[in-house]
């Protein structure tokens, strides 16, 4: 999310809200992203991906046994087997030896094929079996050209994760970021994004000046960000497929944060075309603008639920930012922290009973946890310079930006705080995440 506040030592040491452009680090930004569990469920589930049958194939890229594999291991909530230790490798159901399974102590087994039929297509077959029950769970067949297997693979994971959990998956879906490359006066800033393992990293923007605030569109199709590229604050609807783009908000002043409805027909953000920051809903279809808030303080980072009638947003109305509520329909807004000197950038989760934002209870500044049920914020992280925190679409973890060793990098955690990543770079920096809704492009 756009920042409309100071550093995290500034806004500390100031209380009050400024906007203000992310500093990030002059270095150069590698395409790689790589991503490390730091700490996953004490008890994962047990899981064996026996590698996939290949016929009429020889050096597949992107075998959906390892994307597989890597999809469950990287969720923090699978003990994937090493494949050093199987004693056998079928490959349907009526070749699996279950006793095999139970030695190596799976609970769950993953087998499969993938059979060239033809014209640069590919049958892609896999069943998830149950080996203490010695039943099939799940199966499925799906036909594709070779440039989409990793894609498959990663809607088989998401059939696995929810049948072994009771929770949508989240592999088959996208990650945008903020890089920047170069130092001055040659700093080149790139909105990027990549599947959400960071495979197959894609340029949607390039500039010379900071992007800021990437939000997805619910369709997944199109971003909105913030551009500097004019040397002040622009905002922008972009198709990530086709690269057309508009120009939606070019006020006087401040146009930050933007955030999509869940009908993807509005976009609220902030604007100080009247003065002071407020929150405004901006209409897709007509282009037309309607003030939500009127206050002297500044209100920012608006937000909205999942079934589209409240924004949530950070104001410092209270003194220190805090996070308020209102109707979209209209009305006076509500405060909803008070625990914590500062709680901002706020954002639902899907279900809409959690509320992910960036708190300091003293200890610096964090990413928390709002229970809209006990009405109290928890800290999820142990670090200092947290920001933009992004719910998955299936609402198993939050991405956000950290800073670690003097590097800007991103991390995800659960919603409990049982699994943590950390995403990085091999070099360089990276800010700005926003995970994309469920993907519904094949």
């Amino acid at each position: 999310m756009t920042k409309v506040f100071l550093t995290a030592r500034r806004r500390a040491r100031n209380r009050v809200f400024l906007f203000a452009i992310l500093l990030l680090l002059p270095v150069r930004a590698l395409a790689v992203l790589t991503i490390e569990v730091n700490k996953g469920v004490e008890a994962g589930i047990p899981i064996a991906i026996v590698p996939f049958e290949q016929q009429g194939i020889t050096g597949l890229a992107n075998a959906p046994a390892d994307v597989i594999e890597s999809d469950l291991g990287l969720s923090g909530k699978f003990d994937t087997i090493p494949r050093d230790v199987f004693l056998s490798q079928p490959s349907d159901l009526n070749s699996v030896q279950y006793k095999d399974w139970r030695l190596v102590k799976a609970e769950a087994l993953v087998v499969g094929k993938v059979i060239s039929i033809g014209n640069g297509q590919y049958e892609v077959r896999f069943r998830l079996i149950d080996v203490f029950r010695e039943r099939q769970i799940a199966g499925q067949k799906f036909i594709v050209p070779e440039n989409r297997m990793r894609k498959v693979a990663h809607q088989i994971s998401d059939i696995i994760y929810q049948q072994l959990t009771g929770k949508p998956g989240a592999f088959d879906t996208k990650i945008a970021y903020v890089t920047v490359e170069g130092a001055d006066p040659d700093r080149r800033f790139m909105l990027q994004i990549a599947d959400s393992d960071g495979y197959d990293p894609k340029t949607v923007l390039q500039s010379a000046e900071p992007i800021l605030s990437p939000a997805w569109s619910p369709d997944g199709n199109s971003l909105s960000y913030v551009s500097f590229e004019k040397k002040r604050s622009m905002i922008y609807m972009q198709n990530v497929w086709s690269g057309e783009r508009k120009l939606i908000s070019e006020h006087q002043g401040i146009n930050s944060a933007p955030a999509w409805s869940p009908d993807g027909r509005q976009i609220a953000l902030t604007l100080s075309k009247d003065g002071n920051p407020d929150i405004y809903v901006y209409n897709v279809d007509n282009g037309s603008l309607r003030r939500m808030t009127t206050h002297p303080a500044i209100d920012t980072e608006p937000a909205w639920s999942p079934d589209g009638r409240t924004l949530v947003f950070a104001s410092g109305r209270a003194g220190a930012p805090q996070i308020y509520e209102m109707a979209v329909a209209g009305g006076e807004p509500r405060r909803l922290t008070f625990n914590g000197s500062y709680n901002a950038g706020p954002s639902y989760s899907p279900d809409g009973k959690r509320i992910v934002l960036i708190t300091d209870q003293g200890s610096g500044f964090r990413v928390g946890i709002y229970s809209t049920e006990d009405r109290t914020v928890t800290e999820l992280t142990d670090t200092f310079q947290d920001e933009s925190p992004t719910f998955a679409p299936n609402g198993e973890m939050i991405m956000y930006a950290t800073q670690r060793g003097g590097r800007s990098l991103l991390a995800a955690v659960s919603p409990d705080g049982s699994v943590q990543q950390t995403l990085k770079f091999q070099q360089g920096s990276v800010r700005e995440p926003a995970w994309s809704p469920f993907n519904r492009k094949l």
